[in-house]
């Protein structure tokens, strides 16, 4: 998200069905609307939960027909429903699939696809040899956040843009 132009690369190791990527995700939203154009988003996967390699697959497959980022919006407002660690209902994200614009069949197919599955493992084992060990776990410009909130992000963002 946002321009290959853009001064600051954002790179988020991510997990779909980890709270704590949830409770950052409207910060991310905020500090990409203050930095807008001036920032990109790289949004790489780290699934460490049982349902986040699933979840992350139908992700990928909703880029396919261009409706990541609205899939994405409803997979976190719904996480809780989907994403209990005490009865998870991962059979619930397909059923966001037509609220987000995406053709649910469609979505389903092109989720199995192994590229998708190849793509999430690579960006695991990516994260670990950078050491990204939790999610969510932020490099500005390729210098790891050490601390999570929107001060430390906002305040990372702002000194690589200086």
């Amino acid at each position: 998200l946002g321009p290959d132009t853009a001064a600051v690369t954002l790179v988020e190791f991510f997990d779909p069905e980890c709270e704590s990527c949830r409770a950052m995700y409207p910060v991310v939203k905020q500090v990409m609307a203050e930095f807008e154009g001036r920032v990109k988003l790289v949004i790489r996967y780290m699934p460490l939960h049982p349902n986040s390699a699933y979840a992350a697959s139908l992700l990928e497959a909703a880029r396919a027909q261009n409706r990541y980022w609205e899939y994405l919006d409803i997979m976190m407002a719904r996480q809780p429903e989907w994403a209990s660690h005490h009865a998870p209902r991962p059979e619930l994200l397909i059923t966001y699939a037509q609220p987000a614009g995406l053709d649910p069949e469609q979505l389903r197919a092109a989720a199995a696809d192994p590229q998708i599955g190849a793509r999430i493992q690579q960006d695991q084992s990516d994260g670990a040899a950078l050491g990204a060990d939790k999610t969510p776990t932020f490099f500005v410009n390729g210098k790891p956040l050490m601390q999570l909130g929107y001060m430390p992000l906002r305040a990372a963002i702002a000194a690589e843009l200086q």
